[in-house]
């Protein structure tokens, strides 16, 4: 299980998010090293502690969930590496956003299941340039619900309980950010890992994620800059990856009550277990690594932009289908929705501060609005 190891060592924790707290590192914007040159000291001096406290106060949001001590003892297993790599990646996010936003900041909420393991849940509202923004991390471990185990077996999973239980072990990083101006577009990403022991003690594990953007209005110089991002970081490992993901993202996020997308796509993969764990946890890095480059440009581009209140209301109408989507449709919250023990304020954090629905509203013909519905209804190639 991805817990801490002993009730001292959550007492540890609690004391180090009090002392992280105190320091203000939600504030900070310090450059984030390189995940591979992260070592956990073995020593247990007192200023190899130190020492190593203050380079994790620069690296992440908050301390890790696992504690030090179970990181330390794992720290060459994918599981330990995984949860670095979402740990340092809601840093990266959170400190660019920081960046473009200074007269907000993030409340930072570490929480625990008493299920087994907790999460740490980043959220910006109310700022000048975005109207909400989360970036959490969740790593839980426990046994999985007959609704969640369910949903996996129709998706063609075989999985063998014994006595009715299976114990899972999943982990990842989310995030949805809802910027105030229309021409400003929301973005989603997430990635994730997860494992499930069989009856007969055999481990299934599968990788799943994806970026996606959902622009109020189209922008095509933005549309090529995103999907460009994401299609360098899946030919870095096959050039297969990028068409057959940006396909999966495209289906995946269909409405299909109204008939459209909810954006303009990107990636998405799930079930993702070949050819090898190393390879398959190297292309995750690779597209957590493009998230910040591929979102970041577009939002100082357009943050200061004019904007007239039809555009306005014309985003709200667009979150309305946001919010559609993600309660009726999309697996994370489905499944977060289905797990014993889960933060819902956590699991609905995607959801945006303000949305409307309005009755048989129809853009007229021609206008920039139905520009936006043409290509949600039917997807573009962004990149050839």
């Amino acid at each position: 299980m991805v817990v801490c190891d002993s009730k001292s060592e959550g007492r540890a924790q609690g004391r180090a998010q009090r002392k992280w707290e105190n320091n203000g590192s939600h504030h900070r914007k310090d450059v984030v090293p390189d995940l591979e040159c992260w070592c956990i000291s073995r020593g247990g001096c007192m200023q190899a502690h130190f020492g190593e406290e203050k380079e994790l106060r620069q690296r992440f949001m908050a301390p890790p969930v696992s504690g030090l001590r179970e990181l330390r003892r794992r720290r060459r297993e994918l599981r330990s590496r995984m949860e670095l790599l979402i740990m340092e990646t809601q840093a990266e996010m959170c400190r660019a956003l920081a960046d473009l936003d200074p007269g907000a900041s993030f409340a930072i909420d570490s929480w625990e299941r008493k299920e087994g393991g907790g999460g740490i849940s980043c959220v910006l509202q109310d700022g000048e340039v975005f109207e909400k923004a989360g970036v959490n991390v969740s790593v839980v471990s426990g046994l999985l619900s007959e609704e969640a185990a369910r949903q996996m077996r129709s998706r063609g999973k075989s999985l063998k309980a014994k006595d009715g239980k299976l114990p899972f072990c999943a982990m990842g990083v989310s995030s949805v950010i809802h910027p105030k101006n229309p021409h400003v577009p929301t973005m989603h990403f997430n990635y994730r890992y997860f494992e499930i022991e069989e009856a007969d003690g055999t481990k299934q594990w599968w990788f799943g994620g994806g970026t996606d953007l959902t622009p109020t209005y189209l922008n095509e110089e933005d549309a090529i800059h995103f999907h460009k991002t994401l299609k360098e970081a899946c030919d870095k490992h096959d050039l297969k990856l990028y068409p057959k993901y940006k396909k999966w993202c495209d289906d995946y996020f269909y409405i299909k009550h109204r008939g459209e997308r909810r954006g303009i796509g990107g990636i998405f993969f799930d079930d993702m277990n070949s050819p090898s764990k190393e390879e398959v946890f190297q292309f995750v890095k690779s597209c957590a690594k493009a998230v910040v480059p591929c979102y970041i440009p577009i939002v100082k581009k357009h943050c200061h932009d004019s904007f007239t209140p039809e555009e306005k209301l014309w985003q709200q109408l667009r979150r309305g289908r946001y919010v559609e989507f993600n309660l009726l449709y999309d697996r994370g919250t489905k499944f977060g929705l289905l797990t014993p023990g889960s933060r819902i304020e956590s699991i609905l954090m995607s959801l945006p501060l303000t949305a409307r629905w309005e009755y048989m509203h129809n853009p007229p013909e021609s206008s920039k609005e139905a520009e936006i519905l043409e290509v949600l209804r039917n997807p573009k190639d962004w990149v050839h």
